[in-house]
């Protein structure tokens, strides 16, 4: 493979800890925007805590909703205020998946009423049953308006399995929120389930005791990229091992994600044991949304399997992640127990344009991601909190349209007016899981779900 890092690709973001691939580019078009500062004084804001989440989730929702591909409903990948025309007609994936339950989100709350719901997502389901498929799978982008494949890199143009799985995730709580309704409802689950259900998870092992994350007919498995742990990519072996029709054995996962336990860690950070390698980040751990996508609708809390307990990681990665911040070794400008949260997100290049990396304490570039911290509110709720309210208090400058910008930098006096979906769904989506365990509870008890768990020796909670 050419030398290249990995800092733009969203789907590979945990090879930046483990390929020496680079790429100074951000996402497509992302140089355009321009920057916005940050007023130095900001007056202190009183607002309840229940307020605050009202108003994070009320707001993120309309990324998904106000502003979704007005032809397909799907996610855009991105939304930048200051230039919507941007990249507008590229539909994210995983995204899309993140959207889906975010919908339903917004039903529970009464943003939409359940029948503009089921009529949003009768159309995106609709979008999905005609879009380029590669053996089940989706792509990692499509074309919102066409629905075919659009490359993510050279040879990335055909079926992305992880960007699949999160899309399936979405489905599968689509499927359960719905499966008892009307006739429309009931038509709209059966759907759902069929489309997830037409993944042939098996095809992407190569007959190896492994899933790999790319294939296309252009370029096959060039890529040969092999998903394991510890990183984003929990979630793809369990539906995997759900399917019906195209399930992996168990030897799958275990050398595969678990390469046979040697993916257990004995490292420590501020007296929390990492419990498992973060893929190159050994010292601190990986970037947040590690603990965060896989676990929209899977339940870490009491979930473990020969290796590890889900739970404890998490709750023990944000919690390293928050005081690394608090220890504040680089020296940046507000740091501390109320400006905290490192992960993947758009990014200050060196000249103040827009870019994107995958930020960890093993590559702090002093710019914090509100996705992180809010992401995280499940794992270390009083600390979410906290920086929730640091957040609000900046509004005029980090509240917009759809939410808290992606990333913002005190050091540098410097805002990310934009939006991507990967970083807007997983925030209102875990406060809901926060608040009342309805994703959670959703997924978990879908029995294909259940079975895959069982299959891979999981033991979980209701």
């Amino acid at each position: 493979m050419n030398n290249i890092k990995y800092t733009l690709l969203f789907s590979f973001l945990f090879l930046v800890f483990s390929c020496s691939k680079s790429d100074s580019q951000g996402p497509t078009g992302v140089s355009e925007l321009p920057e916005t500062p940050i007023t130095p004084e900001e007056p202190v804001i009183s607002i309840t805590d229940e307020e605050l989440l009202d108003v994070t989730q009320e707001t993120t929702f309309k990324y998904f909703w106000d502003y979704a591909h007005p032809s397909s409903g799907a996610a855009k990948e991105r939304y930048h205020p200051s230039n919507p025309d941007n990249d507008a007609n590229t539909v994210t994936i995983s995204g899309t998946g993140f959207g889906l339950m975010a919908i339903l989100v917004g039903i529970e709350r009464n943003y939409v009423s359940r029948e503009e719901a089921l009529n949003r997502l009768t159309k995106i389901v609709t979008f999905l049953d005609t879009a380029d498929r590669f053996h089940g799978a989706w792509p990692h982008w499509v074309d919102g308006n066409t629905g075919k494949v659009k490359p993510f890199s050279a040879l990335d143009d055909g079926g992305d399995l992880v960007e699949t799985a999160f899309l399936v995730q979405g489905l599968i709580c689509v499927k359960e929120y719905f499966k008892d309704g009307s006739e429309a409802e009931k038509a709209l689950a059966n759907k759902a389930e069929e489309l997830w259900k037409g993944v042939e998870w098996n095809w992407y092992t190569q007959g190896e005791d492994a899933l790999f994350w790319h294939w296309s007919p252009a370029n096959g498995f060039a890529i040969n990229l092999a998903l394991k742990g510890y990183n984003e990519t929990l979630i793809t072996y369990v539906l995997a091992a759900a399917s019906p029709d195209y399930s992996i054995s168990k030897s799958v996962y275990d050398g595969g994600w678990a390469s046979n336990g040697t993916f257990i860690s004995s490292n420590s950070a501020y007296g929390f044991p990492l419990l498992l390698n973060h893929a190159g980040a050994e010292q601190f751990g990986g970037p947040l949304f590690f603990s965060h996508y896989s676990f929209l609708g899977l339940n870490p809390n009491g979930l473990a399997d020969a290796y590890v307990n889900y739970g404890e990681l998490s709750i023990n990665h944000s919690k390293i992640n928050y005081n690394y911040a608090i220890a504040n070794p680089k020296n940046y400008k507000d740091y501390g127990e109320d400006c905290w949260g490192l992960t993947a997100s758009y990014s200050r290049n060196t000249d103040a344009s827009l870019g994107y990396a995958a930020h960890a304490p093993n590559n702090d570039l002093g710019v914090i991601s509100p996705t992180a911290a809010i992401s995280s509110i499940v794992y270390t709720p009083e600390e979410s909190l906290q920086a929730l309210h640091y957040f609000y208090g900046k509004k005029e400058e980090l509240l917009g349209t759809a939410g808290f910008y992606d990333a913002f930098s005190p050091q540098y006096n410097w805002v990310a007016d934009a939006y991507l979906a990967i970083d807007q769904g997983p925030q209102i989506i875990m406060i809901e899981n926060y608040r009342t365990g309805l994703l959670w509870q959703l997924f978990m008890q879908n029995d294909e779900v259940q079975v895959g768990l069982t299959k891979l020796g999981f033991t979980y909670g209701n």
